[in-house]
């Protein structure tokens, strides 16, 4: 059976999302990030401030481990893109790498309050933290010994820290309702954003590189490089997240109420929105193949949601004809 885009479009739209629930963490998932697609498939971290990360596989939700070491909760997690090495930010005061095969805790690199981002370079080399001592700091994992870099500025503390541009620049958002794109060599700043209220979340996105922040109910796109604004959407609730999709035909967003929404990037119409946590939704990130996003919650679970409704992927079979259903097996 061959079908057309419109009817793509309706089968689409008489399935029910069925999202896969990821349960474990005993309480609110605060942060998660996907590795890149590597020959074993694509890999997914989780922050919870149960203390525990945890990394699963990517399409499926399933679980592979715990990173066991942090004293307190933990606020934010990476991944490299090779799904080799993870890092994580928390309560305790320290941010932490791992080898993410083995689950072994590499390093410990202590900080004077509570740590809340951390980054890794393309090559793995170098970590890019922010927390509540408003420091940005740069870490060379090859020489673990050696003083941190630092890079100050910003007046309350950093959210998120993330390298754009190749690694050449570092874009951080702050209590200070400012976001700010430094040089790494020279630690200036470059350019600065200026909200009436704190950022909630951002997203880099290298391909075309697009900057997504939410403030508010206020999701905006802006130009990574030169900080100019492409536009703002406003949705229904308050926004804790948004992520674009990677052929940037949509995003989706979740916060305050519960839901996830589906907007059109380029029409900026709200598509669809799903409810399926029993909490605010703290985070939300498409998958690096952009078939799946997933959204953590204050009500400690992670769920994995289609892009495509019905399409057949990871564990959703389609199931035809007859009433259009999606069936995950061994639910």
């Amino acid at each position: 059976m061959i079908l057309t885009s419109q009817s793509e479009t309706k089968v689409s739209m008489a399935m029910r999302q069925t999202p896969l629930t990821c349960s474990g963490h005993t309480r609110p998932v605060v942060d998660l990030a996907f590795s890149g697609i590597t020959p074993y498939g694509y890999f997914l971290i989780s922050a919870c401030k149960d203390g525990k990360p945890m990394l699963r596989q990517g399409d499926t939700g399933d679980w592979i481990g715990t990173f066991l070491g942090h004293k307190g909760a933990v606020w934010g997690a990476t991944l490299n893109n090779e799904a080799t090495k993870a890092a994580t930010a928390a309560a305790d005061f320290t941010a932490k790498v791992w080898d993410a095969v083995t689950g072994d805790e590499v390093l410990t690199l202590a900080h004077k309050h509570i740590v809340k981002s951390v980054n890794f370079t393309q090559d793995s080399s170098c970590l890019l933290t922010g927390g509540n001592d408003k420091i940005i700091r740069i870490y060379d994992l090859n020489k673990p010994e050696a003083e941190p870099q630092e890079i100050t500025g910003h007046t309350s503390a950093i959210k998120k820290a993330l390298w754009c541009n190749n690694d050449t620049q570092i874009l951080s958002a702050a209590d200070d309702k400012t976001v700010r794109l430094w040089d790494r060599n020279s630690t200036e700043v470059v350019k600065q954003l200026s909200f009436d209220m704190s950022v909630s979340s951002m997203e880099y996105i290298p391909d075309g590189e697009v900057l997504v922040i939410t403030y508010g109910k206020t999701i905006a796109f802006y130009n990574a490089l030169s900080l100019d604004m492409i536009k703002t959407v406003d949705a229904p609730a308050s926004i804790h997240s948004a992520s674009l999709h990677p052929d940037k035909d949509f995003f989706v967003a979740g916060g305050d109420d519960f839901k996830l929404y589906k907007f059109d990037y380029g029409t900026k119409e709200e598509l669809e929105s799903y409810k399926g946590h029993f909490g605010p939704v703290h985070c939300v990130r498409f998958s690096p193949d952009g078939e799946l996003y997933a959204s953590g919650s204050e009500d400690g679970t992670l769920r994995l949601w289609q892009t495509a409704v019905g399409k057949t992927y990871g564990l959703w079979k389609c199931v035809l004809p007859g009433e259009f259903s999606c069936l995950i097996p061994n639910e």
